[in-house]
């Protein structure tokens, strides 16, 4: 892992804490004996990346949506009312939740290296690393949006949020019409992890189904 320039608090990302060298050495040993293979962590890791580790994020959206006390504590102190549902972050990082509507599209960026919120979104993208995601995302917003699919109206503002190690962005996206009669766990399964980080948008029950 090569080092940054930048101030130490930026280091944390390209260190791996005492569990995670752990974790690669014996996933280094093991593939190396052919015990396990390379694919099969894939496989675990996607999983990580998109289904378990997002959904802590998704639980809090879904919560926002159908409790209105809840999305005003989350947008006055995500942190907090994060927290409440028992996901915090390693380092004790402050949340801040941005939610989108009908004027404002959010997209969260970690320029600097690649903060990211472990605690409600998992494991970060490869994407998410990526210097032409980090540098663009900043710089054409409205075209990075449309790579991955996601094409606003001309009048919709986009604000991009640039995460460090002690502030990380959570999306809200905005609820999906259809959604009306499901419960806070059905909710969950409209919200994506892209949706959460502003690539995407949460998913109209039909597109679930």
């Amino acid at each position: 892992m090569h080092m940054h320039d930048h101030d130490d608090d930026h280091h944390h990302d390209n260190h791996f804490s005492p569990m995670e060298a752990r974790v690669r050495a014996l996933e280094t040993i093991l593939t190396e004996k052919g015990l396990i293979d390379p694919e099969a962590i894939d496989v675990i890791v996607e999983t990580y990346e998109t289904k378990i580790g997002p959904r802590n994020g998704a639980r809090v959206v879904a919560k926002a949506w159908a409790e209105p006390d809840f999305a005003a504590w989350l947008k006055q102190d995500a942190t907090a009312a994060i927290a409440s549902l028992g996901y915090t972050g390693r380092q004790g990082e402050h949340m801040r939740a941005v939610f989108n509507d009908g004027e404002t599209h959010n997209l969260v960026v970690c320029t600097l290296c690649s903060c990211y919120p472990w605690s409600v979104l998992g494991l970060p993208p490869v994407w998410y690393k990526a210097p032409a995601y980090r540098a663009r995302a900043v710089m054409d917003p409205r075209g990075v949006l449309e790579e991955f699919g996601v094409t606003l109206p001309a009048d919709r503002k986009i604000r991009v949020w640039d995460s460090t190690a002690e502030l990380r962005y959570l999306v809200v996206p905005e609820r999906p019409a259809g959604s009306e009669g499901l419960d806070q766990e059905a909710l969950a399964d409209l919200v994506t992890r892209d949706a959460m980080i502003g690539t995407g948008l949460a998913l109209s029950p039909e597109a679930r189904a």
